[in-house]
């Protein structure tokens, strides 16, 4: 079993099944706690419907009377190879905004399609919000292949269709899976149904696609703070990427400065050698290398280094934003001040057209392809490589206003 997680994001329409595929995934891993499933059965019973896998996700009970996914919903369930969390996103117009909080976070997709329907608005605003994002390991799954008799013609078609508009996008499904999620039927394991299929089952999709391993990445150690202890200037942080060693070379970013790594202090342990990914840690540096909050410690310096940032941010307050309204640039412990100077383009994500190229405006609820100018450089990295190091928050005022990815 691997220790770490695999984070997917499951992305369709409204009513394509999203919240049953995750239920189903549940039950046949069989990471479906006894409890949890007699509520289920008490709460089918209750509404006058057989035993719903949907409300595993749908925990809220305004959302089991109204049978929609309302917020970002977080599940694990574990195969043989790992354990995966599973992002439920919303398909409402209105819950989109809490569709891309939760697909930031998400190292592969899974695109639910309703083959009696088709693609349809939501599948094509979900399409561009996966190409924005940088996620490019997607796997497409043809849900309720039951109500169209389990036809390989009309498979085909909705295969044709969604392939199309994902390439024109930048994005190559890994596998396009027919299924029926209610049924259990090419969920975990194969039916005569669908004999025509060859391909892979959901979880063998699921298991074929790669995690991002940050730790086997380079160091990336954000200064937090740091602190005197009898006479010793110590830096604390956590440790976002690569090991970090005792007698190690490092640069200290943006400035690009040399040091070394003297000790590494950890709570209750003592002569510690070496901390890894996800460790919280305290550093002494030679000649205690004048860290500050807002340092990144690096093995290679691998960074990019720069006061001009491309990226691509969600706008989430009610207000617009206007070109040269002061903005302060968030990411990780650093902290710069700054303004967005070109819009490139934005749109409404509740549309697939572009709202306008080469604006002056952001709109409540848009997203924008923008650069960023800040007052001084910043070490940051391209979200697909380095997450933390490449995702951010744009606050005004005082209160966050935009959240983005580095691109």
């Amino acid at each position: 079993m691997e220790e770490r997680s695999l984070h997917i994001v499951i992305v369709g329409h409204v009513d394509h099944g999203k919240s049953t595929l995750v239920g189903r995934l549940f039950y046949d891993t069989g990471s479906l706690p006894p409890e949890k499933l007699e509520e289920i059965k008490r709460t089918s019973e209750a509404l006058g419907k057989e035993l719903e896998f949907a409300y595993i996700m749908d925990n809220l009970e305004e959302e089991r009377e109204k049978g929609i996914t309302i917020d970002i919903a977080h599940t694990f369930f574990k195969t043989e190879k790992r354990r995966y969390v599973i992002i439920d996103a919303p398909g409402h117009k209105e819950f989109l905004k809490n569709m891309i909080s939760g697909t930031s976070q998400a190292e592969a997709a899974l695109m639910l399609v309703d083959v009696s329907r088709g693609v349809q608005e939501q599948t094509l605003r979900h399409c561009h919000i996966l190409s924005l994002l940088g996620i490019k390991q997607v796997a497409v799954i043809a849900n309720k292949m039951d109500l169209v008799d389990y036809s390989e013609q009309t498979f085909t078609k909705v295969k044709d269709e969604i392939i199309k508009v994902l390439e024109g996008l930048g994005i190559t499904p890994a596998f396009v899976i027919p299924i029926s999620a209610s049924k259990g039927e090419n969920v975990a394991s194969r039916t005569e149904k669908l004999s025509w299929y060859d391909g892979p089952t959901v979880l063998s999709a699921l298991d074929s696609f790669n995690s991002l391993v940050i730790e086997e990445k380079g160091l990336r150690f954000p200064v937090q703070d740091v602190y005197e202890i009898e006479g010793t200037k110590v830096a604390v942080g956590r440790i976002e990427a690569g090991v970090l060693r005792k007698g190690q070379d490092i640069f200290i970013l943006p400035q690009n400065r040399k040091s070394k790594i003297v000790e590494i202090k950890k709570f209750m342990e003592d002569g510690l050698t070496e901390a890894a990914t996800g460790d919280c840690v305290g550093l002494v540096v030679e000649e205690d290398g004048g860290l500050s909050r807002g340092d990144i410690l690096e093995d290679c310096a691998a960074s990019t280094v720069t006061d001009t940032i491309q990226a691509n941010i969600f706008w989430l307050i009610d207000s617009e934003y206007r070109l040269g309204i002061p903005v302060k640039f968030k990411c990780a412990t650093q902290e710069v001040n700054g303004k967005i100077e070109k819009i490139h383009r934005r749109f409404d994500p509740a549309s697939v057209e572009i709202v306008e190229k080469d604006s002056t405006i952001i709109k409540p609820a848009e997203i924008a392809e923008v650069q960023i100018k800040l007052e001084k450089p910043v070490a940051v990295d391209k979200f697909s490589e380095i997450p933390e190091l490449g995702r951010f928050v744009l606050e005004h005022a005082g209160h966050p206003v935009a959240g983005g990815i580095i691109i």
